[in-house]
């Protein structure tokens, strides 16, 4: 199969078809970012992560560190505060 597609993930879309992403970290304003922040079900979500990120001096960009987005996690943490 091949093919053409202008489908750009981002908020308010939905994405029910993980449960977890493993991604790095990505630049705002990215499509990468914005499938994350489409992931989480908002826009501001990542933005903890990431200013922990930064914080602890993680690096960012294709051979930058890493994370494991898991929905629930991020819902329950939010919950608590």
């Amino acid at each position: 199969m091949s093919g053409l597609t202008r489908l750009f993930v981002a908020p308010p879309d939905p994405v029910p078809a993980a449960d977890g992403l493993i991604t790095n970290f990505h630049l705002p304003g990215s499509s990468l970012l914005m499938l994350l922040a489409a992931f989480l079900g908002g826009t501001d979500r990542w933005r903890p992560a990431y200013a922990r990120a930064v914080g602890d001096g993680w690096r960012f960009y294709s051979y930058g560190d890493a994370m494991l987005v898991l929905p629930d996690a991020v819902a329950e943490t939010e919950d608590a505060r």
